[in-house]
């Protein structure tokens, strides 16, 4: 599966329809970035630096949002509110519904997603295909849904007679997929299980695909931890962790007097060991599985109490042909600017947010960056002394703290 655009709008700060596309612009730099897939050139990752509370984080959640409600609309009663999250900023958009849409590949078709949602209801929801061989642009309409209404294409008969039986709450998709449509089985199943979401602050609940690689690869698990080099000899799943209990145990070396080696003393992992090499490896699992099996991953603050060179060889894990051959896609954002002076990211990977006078997310990349002239970003900029600079925005304005002390007042002792 492949990650051709993400679109959303009217949710979080986002007030406008704002689009994350991983379509490769057509520049030259770094082609090892480059996924081809039929008449399609994707990249295999987009970074996306802002201020704090610029809506860095809320691009994330809107795609992971869009994800859980695929994911969980067949458990909903005719009674559940679907916890949508309109901008509360504008009168106007707080009353609308909240937009998703996402492009994507897989096997030899291109699939256009998506619906609009409130608190109650599934105001419009829409489904196109367009076969990767095809001549025309336009995409195939399977269905589309507004208010009470579903059209149904000769094309996909699998949802035929089923529009009765969806839900105001409900999606017509996981409708069909109740009813083993085929093609709603395999959309279903690739949101649920093609696309990993995580948070790179809060991530100890995802060890749980770390321990499924230590049982089920250990080979390739080991590997990635000795060439992490995080300190320890070995890595070994502990025996409650065998029993489903999320515990691992590292090694490391006993020395004497003499900086001789004597012995081995283990620790817990969770006891032990720094919150970095915790990220690393409740990370480790996602990481693994999409380059073992080219599934997409996002995290969400990558470079959270990791080092900048370990961040870089992330990075460099999913650009590389030799460990990446699946061609999975990375999509991560940080505050590390390091990154941006790095020379492994073409200006169509580089993307900002940054919030109008409104509160509202604005998301561009540095492709499409226009300078004062008028003139596109050059690739010989150095684009982390720009960003720092403030010339392409997306940085926070801080004051002078000059307020900050009562200088009338003093305390003696």
């Amino acid at each position: 599966m492949f990650l051709l655009e993400f679109t959303t709008g009217n949710f979080l700060s986002f007030r406008e329809k704002k689009t994350l596309s991983m379509e490769a612009a057509k520049i030259k730099e770094y082609p090892e970035n480059v996924i081809q897939t039929g008449k399609y050139n994707l990249l295999k990752s987009a970074v996306i630096y802002g201020a704090n509370a610029s809506g860095k984080s809320n691009l994330i959640k809107a795609l992971k949002f869009m994800l859980d409600t695929i994911i969980n609309s067949a458990r909903l009663n005719s009674t559940d509110t679907l916890n949508a999250k309109p901008f509360l900023l504008d009168e106007e958009s707080s009353q609308k519904p909240s937009y998703f849409e996402l492009l994507f590949i897989d096997g030899n078709n291109r699939f256009r997603y998506g619906f609009e949602i409130d608190d109650k209801r599934i105001h419009s929801e829409w489904l196109y295909l367009l076969p990767l061989e095809a001549k025309s642009k336009k995409d195939n309409m399977l269905f589309v849904r507004q208010g009470n209404e579903i059209i149904i294409s000769e094309d996909f008969n699998e949802g035929k007679g089923l529009e009765s039986k969806t839900r105001d709450n409900g999606l017509f998709l996981s409708v069909c997929d109740q009813f083993n449509g085929l093609l709603s089985k395999q959309l279903m199943s690739l949101f649920g299980a093609k696309i990993k979401i995580m948070s790179g602050i809060d991530h100890n609940a995802e060890s749980s695909m770390t321990s499924f690689f230590m049982k089920t690869f250990e080979d390739i698990s080991n590997k990635f931890f000795q060439d992490m080099q995080l300190g320890f000899t070995d890595i070994e799943l502990a025996e409650e962790e065998k029993r489903n209990e999320d515990k691992a145990i590292t090694t490391h070396n006993k020395y004497n007097a003499k900086e001789e080696i004597i012995g081995k003393v283990n620790f817990k992992i969770r006891e032990n060991e720094s919150s970095g090499t915790n990220k690393i490896y409740d990370m480790a699992g996602y990481l693994l599985l999409g380059l073992n099996f080219g599934v997409p991953v996002i995290i969400d603050e990558l470079d959270a109490k990791l080092h900048p060179l370990l961040t870089h060889k992330i990075i460099e894990l999913f650009h590389s042909p030799e460990t990446n051959p699946k061609n999975a896609q990375l999509i991560f954002s940080t505050h590390d600017t390091n990154l941006l002076g790095c020379n492994c990211f073409r200006r169509d990977q580089i993307w900002f947010t940054e919030k109008d006078r409104t509160e509202s997310t604005d998301l561009y990349s540095l492709v499409e960056f226009k300078e004062p002239d008028g003139g596109k970003v050059r690739n010989d900029r150095s684009f982390e002394k720009d960003y720092i600079a403030g010339r392409y925005g997306a940085i926070p304005f801080i004051g002078n703290f000059n307020n900050l002390i009562n200088h009338d007042h003093t305390t003696k002792n």
